[in-house]
């Protein structure tokens, strides 16, 4: 099984970046409305994450807003496939940012930034932007299986200039060094189900979020800023918000829960405005399964 799986992707990869680009995206589009058709565990568990975002929504307009989220997510995967062919004036070209000193000044500065931000959009494309512009990115990277596949991934991100650590090793140590050497931090952090992360509320309902951003940012001084990535027709949107204040009183844990449900509500706001970009096909509530809708 894991084999068929490391071939279904490696695959896919070559075909998808060695097609014409209009037929790349149409063929995504096509295999989006296939998945979405067949009702799986996926589109099952996107539906009741989209619900919960929107509980004002019919029927009618959730299975649409479904139906589009699905295409998204095949976009962000085709994305994938290409980007490694991709020139670097496209990577530049190909992105919008709102609000970019809040993640360079403090970088040039030397103090070094954090910025932690959802699945959504194309997270690796705004990753390749910044590599293309000079500037380090480290992130974290969730071990896969197969082995083959976790390493084709590595290699991936790497390309593009990507330092990437393997989120089931002590990392921790790693991101402060290159944090105090002034470089970039990006972390995914919308989900943690493990009993290390904290509790927050996320869009009025708990759930558990990792503590990695404002730990780094307490024990390091880097600022902890927060940034949503969503397509805009052919390009990518990135809206960083100002850095998140480090609470002056209180222990370190409560000063860490306060920084992460800052980032919790920034994430909503954003998902809920652009919630057909936030690729979310996982488990994120901890209090069980959003009730199917009448």
């Amino acid at each position: 099984m894991k084999n068929l799986t490391y071939w279904a992707y490696s695959t896919a990869w070559f075909i998808v970046r060695m097609l014409p680009e209009k037929i790349a995206y149409s063929l995504a589009q096509i295999a989006a409305d296939q998945i979405y058709s067949r009702n799986g565990k996926q589109i099952e568990r996107l539906r009741s994450n989209y619900a919960r975002v929107h509980p004002e929504l019919s029927k009618g307009d959730l299975e649409a807003l479904v139906k589009a989220g699905m295409r998204s997510y095949l976009r962000y995967w085709c994305d994938t496939f290409r980007l490694p062919s991709w020139s670097t004036k496209k990577i530049i070209a190909d992105v919008i940012v709102e609000n970019q000193h809040f993640l360079t000044d403090p970088i040039d500065d030397g103090r070094g930034c954090i910025v932690s931000l959802p699945h959504a959009g194309n997270w690796d494309h705004a990753g390749a932007y910044f590599c293309a512009l000079g500037y380090k990115v480290v992130t974290v990277a969730e071990h896969l299986e197969p082995e083959k596949l976790f390493r084709k991934f590595l290699a991936y991100r790497e390309a593009v200039g990507m330092e990437v650590l393997d989120a089931s090793a002590r990392s921790l140590g790693t991101l402060s060094q290159r944090l105090r050497s002034g470089g970039l931090v990006a972390l995914v952090a919308d989900r943690d189900l493990s009993k290390s992360g904290v509790d927050v509320d996320f869009l009025d309902f708990p759930a558990r979020m990792p503590v990695g951003p404002a730990v780094l940012s307490i024990q390091t001084g880097a600022p902890l800023i927060t940034a949503f990535v969503s397509y805009e027709a052919k390009k990518i949107r990135i809206v960083f918000q100002k850095p998140i204040e480090i609470p002056s009183e209180g222990s370190q844990q409560e000063k860490i829960a306060f920084m992460i449900q800052e980032s919790a509500n920034r994430f909503a706001g954003h998902i809920h405005e652009k919630t057909v970009d936030w690729h979310m096909l996982q488990r994120i509530w901890i209090d069980g399964d959003f009730e199917e809708r009448a």
